[in-house]
């Protein structure tokens, strides 16, 4: 009974969390003059993937790679075939130009190299060094190139003062991340009385639950038509999971791979690959691919379960 009240409750905070991360966020781009778009990609991205950095580096301090690097993998594929579906089946979302050309080959690229950096068996200090290295390289380069965009294209519905947009964004991250880890604890307790195993529950229960804070947020910005920040959500968060979080996790302590099959490296970059023509069609993702995207995910994830059963 209280692991149900976990993941219940875990989910409301979430809900919450989000509707004032998103609301501050796009305050705080409106005032300061900064596209939404590097908003998404950043304050919101990071925001939302505070809880897989929290899970991973709790994880791989306790011995438990598997779910250290099950998380980061499965948060992947998850953001882009159940959150990105999901949302677009709500909301159709209207794709930039920048998105297209420079952050998704970004994302796609993070896939790549750390798909070479897991070969060995694991990510080692260096390499920790390394992916942390390039994302505050991508996080300056993001910050130079978006100077003179402007953020006129957000609504004029934004909070009278820049301080207090700033409050409920850190009170929006706040809830997330302690909506994210409720709402985790109770999935992993949930999971474990049923025997599944480590790498699964990494994959499946703990990347959907640290998912959760960007399922939320893509789909109340979306709802509000804040394309921008809904798909920047999803890039950023999926880059910030590469290099942010594998990055710190491992300077901290190196992950061993935990059991890691070429499936599952396969999926995450096949989702990453499968995303640019995606939202180059049309320059936005509609209904029709948002279900095909949340089929492919949901395909995986039949994948998975039929595996831990057998």
């Amino acid at each position: 009974m209280l692991t149900l009240l976990a993941i219940i409750g875990g989910f409301i905070i979430l809900t919450a969390g989000a509707e004032a991360l998103v609301r501050g966020a796009s305050s705080v781009a409106l005032k300061l003059g900064i596209a939404p778009l590097i908003i998404g990609l950043t304050i919101v991205a990071f925001g939302t993937s505070a809880p897989e950095l929290a899970v991973s580096l709790k994880s791989a301090l306790a011995g438990n790679p598997g779910i250290a690097i099950g998380n980061v993998i499965g948060s992947n594929i998850a953001n882009i075939g159940l959150i990105l579906g999901i949302t677009a089946l709500i909301r159709p979302i209207q794709v930039q130009t920048q998105m297209i050309k420079r952050d998704i080959p970004i994302m796609i690229g993070a896939s790549l190299l750390f798909w070479g950096l897991i070969n060995d068996g694991d990510v080692s200090l260096l390499d920790g060094a390394l992916l942390t290295t390039l994302l505050v390289a991508y996080l300056g380069f993001s910050y130079i190139s978006s100077r003179g965009e402007g953020a006129s294209d957000i609504p004029d519905s934004s909070l009278a003062h820049p301080l207090l947009a700033t409050l409920l964004i850190a009170v929006g991250i706040s809830m997330l991340i302690g909506g994210g880890m409720l709402f985790v604890d109770g999935a992993v307790t949930l999971a474990q009385q049923f025997g599944v195993s480590e790498l699964i529950i990494g994959l499946t229960i703990v990347a959907i639950g640290t998912s959760m804070p960007e399922l939320v947020t893509s789909v109340v910005a979306a709802r509000k038509g804040e394309s921008d920040i809904a798909i920047g959500n999803v890039v950023g968060s999926n880059l910030f999971n590469i290099l942010g979080i594998l990055g710190i996790t491992a300077l901290i302590h190196p992950i061993t791979s935990g059991g890691l099959q070429i499936i599952d490296m396969s999926m995450m970059l096949a989702l990453a690959l499968i995303l640019l023509p995606v939202a180059w069609t049309g320059m936005r993702i509609g209904r029709r691919e948002g279900a095909l995207l949340l089929v492919a995910y949901l395909c995986y994830l039949g994948y998975l379960i039929n595996s831990a059963s057998a």
